[in-house]
């Protein structure tokens, strides 16, 4: 297929792109900074280069594209609406990407929850209102398929792995690291009790191509490869591959001067927890290794 693919420069969106290629797709890759061009071309991306708040340039390349898989901003609501515009009645695909904070509870690091979001069952959005807007943006592509437009959510959880391109890092685990380099301690929100569910990139990226090509899938999905773990352990993991001592406890003033009270609470310091029954039920076999080994072994640092 020929694939136009938003974020091509990112983490998420250069392991999907890497993963297409390697199957014979053609992608065309929407940057917003020309400094990567020549990166995306090297990795055999036609590079575009603008923005998604450039709608005639998003529907010029839906119309010329056999799909669109938007890894850019999950809240971006003037490209989704943009991209179902242009593409309904055309028979082909839109794959959208989101992420599960959208279940995110307000835990604060203090507790796990025992409550498992199920993507085969109904469920509600966390009560942040980002959490509801990113929601109604799921909903509203979930609702776009089966219009002459084959449509999917893919809502990953806390995505850890090498990537590739300009931007290789995952989003949660590296201001963790940061922060440990720069104060000789690893620290967690409150006492690191919250879970989150977690998946392997080069997993996520099988799913995507997976999506993309299975004439079945259609809808929302979460995208988890059968591990959850909590923050304390995650910190704990970071001081072994530091040579640090015990990860310690953090409190939500102290965290938030450093991360930004909006990171500390309700990213680092949340519960989301899912399970991927529709994905499985697709064929997709998760089977890389966990977050930990992962820190432990092949995380790159700064």
């Amino acid at each position: 297929m020929d694939v136009f693919l938003t974020g091509a420069s990112g983490y998420i969106g250069g392991a999907v792109a890497k993963r297409l290629i390697r199957e014979g797709h053609t992608v065309r890759g929407l940057t917003r900074t020309p400094g990567v061009v020549d990166a995306l071309a090297a990795a055999g991306i036609e590079p575009v280069v603008g923005d998604l708040d450039d709608a005639a340039l998003l529907e010029r390349e839906a119309r010329r594209a056999d799909a669109v898989i938007n890894t850019a901003h999950s809240d971006h609501r003037g490209a989704v609406d943009t991209f179902i515009g242009a593409l309904r009645g055309s028979g082909k695909i839109l794959v959208h990407t989101s992420g599960t904070s959208v279940i995110g509870d307000d835990a604060q690091g203090q507790s796990a929850s025992t409550t498992v979001f199920d993507d085969a069952v109904p469920f509600s959005p966390g009560n942040h209102e980002i959490r509801r807007a990113r929601h109604a943006i799921d909903t509203t592509v979930v609702d776009a398929g089966g219009r002459g437009l084959r449509t999917v959510v893919l809502c990953n959880s806390l995505i850890y792995g090498n990537g590739t391109g300009p931007r290789p890092q995952t989003v949660l685990i590296p201001p963790l690291v940061t922060q440990a380099l720069s104060s000789g301690t690893v620290r967690v929100v409150g006492r690191g009790l919250n879970r989150w569910s977690t998946v392997h990139l080069d997993d996520m990226a099988d799913l995507y191509h997976l999506a993309l090509t299975m004439p079945a899938a259609t809808g929302f999905y979460f995208v988890e490869g059968g591990e959850d773990i909590s923050f304390a352990e995650i910190g704990q993991a970071i001081a072994r591959r530091l040579g640090l001592g015990p990860a310690e406890p953090w409190d939500l003033d102290a965290a938030a001067a450093v991360w930004g009270e909006g990171f500390a609470r309700y990213a680092l310091g949340a519960n989301s927890r899912v399970y991927a029954t529709r994905a499985r039920a697709l064929g997709w076999r998760p089977s890389r290794p966990s977050v930990t080994n992962w820190i432990e072994h092949d995380m790159p640092l700064p």
